[in-house]
């Protein structure tokens, strides 16, 4: 049985300008040809750049994308990779304060947060409706949207990519 093709994006939110080429580089060397990016500033932090790279490849891939740029300080970024008919979409955020999250995604882009996981938290409230709120927060990435949402508004300035051909 063949491997699903999968697609995504890598959403670069903020590098220093001296790591830009080597972020391409990685990414390139997870999708197994050579990438360009579209950099532009990253007006939330001087002297930043960021990136938007939309990647297909079979099903997977977006885990190799985020183990390829994760290593880097000073780096915020995530990379998505939507569900197919056979396999689970995901979403992996980093930060350099927080390190990396992963979550599972659904066809619409929102994350699913597993029986076990679930069971877990209810089992560390204990009862209390506010641990179970943290618990709750955690599992969702919450901590990682805070920080990596004034980056993501940049973007609202990029220039937007028509589709022509769909499916």
């Amino acid at each position: 049985m063949a491997t699903p093709q999968a697609r995504g994006v890598v959403y670069v939110h903020s590098a220093p300008r001296a790591l830009c080429p080597h972020l391409e580089w990685a990414v390139g060397r997870a999708l197994g040809r050579a990438v360009n990016f579209e950099w532009a500033d990253q007006p939330v932090l001087a002297g930043s750049r960021r990136a938007e790279f939309y990647w297909d490849g079979s099903a997977g891939t977006g885990a190799a994308l985020a183990t390829a740029i994760r290593g880097w300080e000073h780096l915020r970024f995530e990379v998505t990779e939507d569900p197919t008919p056979r396999s689970d979409g995901g979403r992996w955020m980093h930060t350099p304060s927080l390190g990396i999250h992963y979550a599972q995604t659904d066809a619409a882009g929102n994350t699913v947060i597993g029986e076990e996981r679930l069971r877990y938290a209810m089992e560390v409230a204990a009862g209390d409706a506010m641990e179970l709120q943290r618990e709750l927060h955690v599992a969702l990435g919450a901590a990682w949207d805070e920080e990596l949402e004034p980056f993501r508004h940049a973007s609202d300035e990029a220039p937007v990519v028509w589709l022509h051909k769909v499916g």
